[in-house]
C-alpha cells in the first residue's frame, strides 16, 4: 500500500509518499481501506519530532479515518467487510489501509459523506472527553472554548451547544469569529483585537466562564484562570504557545477552581474503548439529526500532505483538512 511517511524531524517537506506493507489485522482488530484521513496538530508536532507515536504504533502520522473495513480479527464481532467506518487510530492514517482495534470503530453515522467522516472521530473522542468527562459541563453553564475555528474547536462549540451550554469562543479574525456563530456559539471574540475575558464576564453578567477548553497554553494560563466562575474547570489540551507559566495558587483557591490537563493518544486501549462507546451512544445522536457536524476546510490527495501540513500551520483553516488517498 502507499503511505505516508517521515523521512525524519523537521518542515513539511520531511513528508513522503513511501511503499509500505499491507495490513493484517490481529484477533481483535479490523483492517480499513482509507477513504480519508484527517490532519491534526499532533500529526505536525510528530513530524518535527516532539510527539513520537505511542509504543506499538505505525511510525507514519494520522490519527483518525474514514474508509470501509476490508479485513476482521477472528475474534472481532459485530462488523463486517464492506462496513462503513470511522476510526479513532493510535497512528498511521496517512495511508491506503489502516489497521486498528475493533473497540476503536464506529459506523459513519447516516447522512454523513464517507469522506467528510473522517474529520470526526479525533475531533469528537477529544471534545466530549474533556468537555463531559473531565469539565462535567452540564446545561446552563458557560463554556469558553479557545481556538474555536480549528477541527476540536468547530466540534467543541457545537457539542457545547448540543449540550445546552452557552458558549463564547475566541478565533484569529473577526470573520472566522464569526463562523463560529453559525456552530452555535453566542459570544465569538476576535482574539487579535479583543480580550476574551472583559468580553465573557460583559457576556454573563461578571458569571464567567464555567468551563474553559484550552489548546494555547502557558501564554493563556493568567487569562484563563481570571475567567473561570466560581467552582470552574479549566481543561488544557494543547500548548500553541508555551507549555511553562506561573499560577497564581490564591486566585485558584478563591475561585475553588480546578485546572487539568489531558492527551488522547497516550490513554490505554480501555480508556479510548470507554470514550469511543461514550461517543457512539451520545454523540452519534447529536451528528445523525444534524446537531454537530464534521467541519471540512479542504481535502486533498495524500500525495499533498506537505501541503496539508503547510495549510494546517498557516492559521487559515476553518475546521479539518483531509487527506484522499
Amino acid at each position: 500500500m502507499r503511505g505516508v511517511t517521515i523521512s525524519g524531524p523537521g518542515g513539511p517537506e520531511k513528508l513522503t509518499v513511501s511503499t509500505l506493507p499491507d495490513q493484517t489485522p490481529g484477533p481483535d482488530e479490523v483492517v480499513v481501506h482509507v477513504a480519508s484521513a484527517g490532519v491534526n496538530r499532533a500529526d505536525l508536532l510528530q513530524r518535527a519530532g516532539s510527539y513520537p507515536p505511542p509504543p506499538g504504533a505505525p511510525d507514519w502520522p494520522g490519527l483518525e479515518v474514514s474508509g470501509t473495513i476490508a479485513a476482521v480479527g477472528d475474534a472481532v464481532t459485530g462488523w463486517s467487510t464492506g462496513d462503513r467506518v470511522v476510526a479513532l487510530l493510535d497512528g498511521g492514517g496517512y495511508a491506503e489501509q489502516v489497521r486498528v482495534r475493533a473497540t476503536q470503530v464506529l459506523p459513519v453515522p447516516d447522512g454523513v459523506d464517507l469522506v467528510d467522516a473522517a474529520a470526526l472521530p479525533e475531533a469528537v473522542c477529544t471534545a466530549w472527553s474533556n468537555l463531559v468527562d473531565v469539565g462535567r459541563l452540564t446545561s446552563g453553564e458557560w463554556l469558553l472554548v479557545h481556538g474555536g475555528s480549528g477541527g476540536v474547536g468547530t466540534v467543541a462549540v457545537q457539542l457545547g451547544a448540543a449540550l445546552g451550554a452557552r458558549v463564547a469562543v475566541t478565533a484569529g479574525g473577526r470573520a472566522r469569529a464569526d463562523r463560529c456563530v453559525a456552530l452555535g456559539a453566542s459570544v465569538a471574540v476576535d482574539h487579535r483585537e479583543e480580550d476574551f475575558v472583559a468580553a465573557v464576564r460583559e457576556a454573563s453578567g461578571g458569571h464567567g466562564a464555567d468551563v474553559v477548553l484550552d489548546v494555547v497554553g502557558a501564554a493563556y494560563l493568567p487569562g484563563n484562570l481570571d475567567v473561570l466562575a466560581t467552582g470552574g474547570r479549566l481543561v488544557v489540551i494543547g500548548m500553541q504557545k508555551g507549555r511553562r507559566a506561573e499560577l497564581d495558587l490564591g486566585l485558584l483557591l478563591a475561585r475553588r477552581a480546578t485546572v487539568a490537563g489531558t492527551t488522547l493518544r497516550s490513554r490505554p486501549p480501555a480508556e479510548k474503548a470507554r470514550i469511543v462507546h461514550d461517543v457512539l451512544t451520545h454523540v452519534w445522536p447529536m451528528v445523525e439529526d444534524g446537531r454537530v457536524r464534521p467541519v471540512v476546510h479542504a481535502r486533498l490527495p495524500l500525495d499533498e500532505a506537505a501541503r496539508a501540513h503547510e495549510l494546517l500551520d498557516s492559521g487559515e483553516v476553518f475546521g479539518k483538512v483531509l487527506l484522499v488517498p
